[in-house]
């Protein structure tokens, strides 16, 4: 048979790993767990702050957005409004014109008749001569 015998080398070794484990602990794996739990925090307040900000952009182009359809229903408004107040000027306009026609037309005619009655009684005149004239050269003669 084999006898063994102990060897406390294994004994130290075990121990040795196992205090090497425990300082390691300490120096090197909690500090690099806080580093990185710190990490993690600060990636969720931003992530929290650009949630925030995306929140505030979407509120700002939703006011945005309500502010300009209420632009531009006012200016439909507003163009309805001017188109409108053309066409009555424009009816007005029209309507006097109208209006003036009838009273252009009667100074037009007195105007033709008052010049109808210059214009007659001058060759009423003028033709008296003429006639006169034309008897005078064909009976060779002066008529009286």
């Amino acid at each position: 048979m084999v006898t063994v015998i102990p060897d406390y080398t294994l004994l130290v070794q075990i121990v040795t790993f196992l205090l090497l484990v425990v300082v390691l602990n300490f120096i090197l794996y909690k500090p690099i767990l806080s580093i990185i739990d710190r990490r993690k925090k600060q990636l969720e307040e931003l992530e929290n702050e650009v949630a925030l900000f995306r929140a505030s952009v979407d509120k700002k182009v939703a006011e945005y957005d309500e502010k300009l359809k209420y632009a531009k229903t006012n200016a439909a408004d507003l163009k309805k409004e001017i188109i409108n107040e053309g066409a009555d000027q424009a009816k007005q306009i029209v309507d006097a014109v109208r209006n003036e026609i009838p009273v252009m037309t009667q100074e037009f005619q007195q105007k033709m008749d008052k010049e109808l009655d210059v214009a007659r009684q001058i060759l009423q005149g003028q033709s008296r001569n003429l006639s006169l004239e034309i008897a005078t050269k064909v009976l060779g003669r002066s008529v009286q």
